[in-house]
């Protein structure tokens, strides 16, 4: 199975349109993607788009649900499995590192949620802030919190949780390092000079904002969606939450987009084994995902047939 990634803006969605044809599907791994009602901020293929390349694991969620590593695993095990017994293709596409990671090696072996901790926890997150959480996380689990940022929510309060729950810090419990065998995996990571990424966000917050960004943000609030809501927390849509100001937000939005950008392409370079190819390599691309293509059935796959 081809998993093809990338930090935002390198043109990833593009680059598909271009070279897939009826035999592929499409498995989003973008974790904001996922909102219903964040369309122009997340970048989301279009309704056109859909219709011709479809996508799965898009709009699968309210801006006011949590949406976590566990439920995106869950959900992309068995989309992959139908396609594969539809007899089509699926394709794994996304930005979001955490998602890829843990649908490549696998979850690592943290206690399972608590209902009652994660109350305690997302209420601290409501009183105090994601600045306040972090803090208390540096407290208990320096590593961890040294690696996430501060206004990470998910992550934070999941490893705040973790220790609450376990009295360990999440960074003793390791993460598997060899790729799971439910699925054979070809890791596509596109590339993009710097230079030329930055450029690419800054035109494409024009673009959104040219889109209607501003009224799609306003849209979300007048239905009743905050700061708490974790669609909310996404790039392109806290940054109006706290500032009035359209050219302010603005430019907020393009400087914590190539700072985002920045930390994909970081945590992207951890991977292994990862086919790293120029965005322009449009035949390259293309090959490695032909390779795929005619592989044995997935065991996932077979299964999922029995």
């Amino acid at each position: 199975m081809a998993v093809v990634f990338g930090p935002t803006a390198v043109g990833k969605s593009t680059l598909l349109q271009q070279i897939l044809d009826s035999r592929y599907e499409v498995v989003s791994a973008d974790a904001m993607q996922v909102y219903r009602g964040l369309d122009i901020g997340t970048a989301k293929p279009t309704p056109a788009v859909q219709s011709v390349l479809p996508h799965h694991l898009i709009d699968v969620a309210d801006p006011h649900e949590q949406f976590n590593v566990g439920c995106f695993v869950r959900l992309a095990d068995a989309a992959c499995a139908d396609i594969r017994a539809r007899g089509r293709i699926p394709i794994v596409c996304g930005g979001s590192g955490y998602y890829l990671a843990n649908f490549v090696f696998g979850l690592p072996e943290s206690p399972p949620g608590d209902p009652v901790v994660r109350a305690a926890v997302q209420t601290r997150l409501s009183e105090a802030g994601p600045s306040a959480l972090h803090a208390e996380l540096a407290e208990v689990d320096p590593v961890t919190a040294a690696r996430l940022h501060p206004n990470d929510a998910y992550r934070v309060s999941r490893a705040l949780e973790i220790f609450r729950t376990s009295s360990r810090a999440a960074s003793t419990f390791p993460a598997p390092s060899r790729p799971r065998d439910t699925w054979r995996f070809t890791l596509i990571g596109l590339t993009r000079p710097r230079e030329e990424l930055n450029a690419r966000i800054e035109a494409r917050v024009d673009e959104m904002f040219a889109a209607g960004l501003c009224d799609e943000v306003a849209g979300l609030q007048a239905a009743g969606y905050a700061g708490a809501d974790p669609g909310m927390r996404a790039i392109g849509y806290r940054e109006f939450l706290s500032n009035d100001d359209p050219a302010e937000v603005r430019g907020l939005i393009k400087r914590n987009s190539r700072r985002y950008a920045k930390r994909q392409i970081t945590f992207f370079k951890g991977f292994p084994d990862v086919n790293w190819v120029p965005i322009n390599q449009i035949d390259q691309v293309g090959a490695l995902i032909e390779g795929t293509a005619d592989r044995p059935s997935d065991r996932a796959h077979r299964l999922a047939v029995q």
